[in-house]
């Protein structure tokens, strides 16, 4: 099977698409994959370093419900029919590919399948599975940094169980980690007051 990039690559820049695309539509581009790709197209727009209105919370639902199912030791995913016939448009999805095409290249030249019980295992699949679902949690909650960084730490660790390759799945559980440290002090501040992980950088850096 072609790389995802190379998929992603020709499903939209090089053949003929109407004016929306639905996510049942993009799933004939998985295989195989599809627990992995599913979590991969989904984390991507928040993922990115430019807005993604509108997109975290009902993508943050559809991954957690996947994250679950990965935890029950789901071999292929389910999804309501709703969420499958969901649409968007062309030309946003083809701005979030163009933007994440760089970043898939470069994670694709060191992907390998390697440590791949991580990806495989029953008790791999249930920490993937938890570590996803909490980082979509935060993906839903609607504050000002608690969606980035989850979503970088399920691309990376969904991109590692795509190619069964437990060591890049590893580097995104520890992204996962960090981003679930920074998410908890951000939503800490903003209930009960005083200063997040990242205002405290930002006081060291000014100092």
């Amino acid at each position: 099977m072609a790389k995802l990039s190379i998929e992603l690559n020709r499903y939209f820049f090089e053949e003929e698409r109407g004016e929306k695309v639905t996510l049942s539509e993009i799933l004939t581009l998985a295989g195989e994959r599809i627990f992995g790709f599913l979590l991969l197209i989904l984390s991507l727009p928040s993922a990115l370093p430019i807005p993604a209105p509108g997109y975290s919370i009902p993508f943050g639902i559809l991954m957690f419900l996947l994250a679950i199912q990965l935890i029950g030791g789901a071999k292929t995913p389910w999804l309501p029919e709703k969420m499958m016939k969901g649409s968007m448009n062309v030309e946003t999805a083809r701005k979030f590919v163009k933007m994440g095409l760089p970043w898939l290249k470069r994670i694709e030249a060191i992907t390998k399948p390697r440590l791949t019980y991580i990806c495989t295992s029953l008790a791999g699949r249930i920490v993937i599975g938890s570590a996803i679902a909490l980082m979509a949690i935060s993906m839903m909650i609607p504050i000002p940094g608690t969606n980035t960084a989850p979503a970088m730490g399920i691309f990376v660790t969904a991109f590692g169980l795509q190619e069964d390759d437990g060591f890049i799945t590893l580097g995104g559980l520890t992204i996962c980690l960090l981003a679930g440290i920074l998410s908890t002090s951000i939503i800490i501040a903003a209930i009960w007051g005083g200063s997040s992980i990242i205002d405290l950088i930002k006081d060291y850096l000014k100092n």
